[in-house]
């Protein structure tokens, strides 16, 4: 028999590609309101941002939208709605982007995880007009540079494929994925600063996948972190796997429980076969508020909620969106698209009663409104 789920969440507000005929389908060429694999959301009560990942680009909704298909008021990385390609269309990286992903908003402050240009940017205001270039970038020398740890070896000034960033107590941390690590520094960083914080790595000039072996201080790919100064989660996407520490850490030390694996020891996959409440496939984001937690499940096509932040290891998830029961994982329930199916959610932002998903296959965010 399945298992019994809460019901009651839905979805309330669609962005991106509309379905017509059951499939979400990118626009041709860019414009204000369409999307192409977004793989990161922000979400406030004044703000809607999107990593509009494929296409290159951030999109800002000052003021969340009301109705679906809104158009976006500014753009960033592309010098207007309906220019593509990587690096501001080869215009250069000093306004481009590739491939961003994580978006965090810190005392009016915006942070973007240019994931594939190694870097973060960071704008002194929340941009309200379009092809604004960053005021700081992070983790490269300077606006030009865009290799992997600055093109040479792995250091306390360098990324790899950042992807996902959080706020949490004051401390901005960053999944340095492609270094397997987690950096934190106290407030914003200024170019040059070292990290406060480094985790998952015995040094900065290390970047050793599962530090040898999984366990409880190591990762395979980071990808998102939440929490509070009593607790930290990491996504800890490609070990399958959600890593807690309370209360949170201010130093390198073992995790405290895991989800999604029956120890700190397991990383396997289970894509066939029935699915659970305590199972995860590449859980590539995660986020708390209000004492709710949040995991974007995306190889099972799933969002699950936990009504309280779970205290020990392998606490079951309280309620699925997107599929009839625990069990099932299917791309949009293996139907065409619906408006409550998603289909590889990648990004999720957790505000108050509502949840945005960067629903990445189908090409759109969705904003579902939770029970409270």
């Amino acid at each position: 028999m399945p298992t019994e789920v809460t019901t009651g969440p839905v979805p309330e507000l669609w962005v991106g590609a509309d379905a017509p005929g059951g499939l979400a389908l990118p626009a041709a060429n860019p414009t204000a309101d369409q999307l192409y694999a977004p793989r990161g959301v922000w979400l406030d009560d004044d703000l809607l941002v999107v990593a509009d990942t494929g296409n290159h680009r951030v999109l800002i909704w000052h003021g969340v939208p009301n109705a679906d298909f809104r158009s976006a008021d500014v753009v960033l990385g592309q010098p207007d709605f309906r220019t593509e390609g990587a690096q501001a269309a080869g215009r250069g990286p000093e306004k481009g982007m590739r491939l961003p992903t994580g978006i965090v908003i810190h005392e009016g402050r915006l942070v973007i995880a240019d994931a594939w240009n190694h870097r973060l940017l960071i704008w002194d205001e929340v941009p309200t007009q379009t092809d604004r270039a960053p005021d700081h970038i992070i983790g490269q020398p300077d606006a030009t540079v865009v290799e992997e740890n600055s093109g040479g070896e792995c250091g306390p000034l360098t990324m790899y494929w950042p992807f996902g960033l959080a706020m949490i107590d004051g401390r901005l941390f960053v999944a340095d994925t492609g270094n397997r690590r987690i950096l934190a520094w106290d407030g914003l960083p200024e170019p040059g600063r070292v990290p406060d914080l480094l985790m998952g790595q015995d040094e900065f000039t290390q970047r050793v996948e599962n530090r040898g072996a999984v366990g409880p201080r190591g990762y395979r790919w980071p990808h998102d972190m939440a929490g509070t100064g009593d607790f930290l989660f990491v996504s800890d996407a490609g070990n399958h796997r959600i890593l807690g520490w309370r209360p949170a850490p201010t130093a390198d030390v073992d995790a405290d429980l895991v989800l999604g694996q029956t120890d700190f020891e397991t990383a396997g996959e289970f894509p066939y076969g029935p699915q659970s409440a305590t199972a995860l496939r590449f859980p590539y984001a995660v986020d708390i508020d209000g004492g709710r937690m949040a995991v974007a499940d995306t190889a099972n096509n799933r969002i699950l909620l936990w009504d309280r932040v779970p205290e020990e290891s392998g606490v079951p998830a309280d309620t699925v969106l997107a599929q009839p029961d625990f069990e099932s994982n299917g791309e949009n329930r293996w139907k065409m698209v619906e408006r409550d199916t998603l289909c590889w959610p990648y990004g999720i932002s957790l505000h108050r009663d509502r949840l945005a998903v960067a629903d990445s296959g189908n090409n759109r965010v969705m904003i579902w409104r939770l029970e409270p």
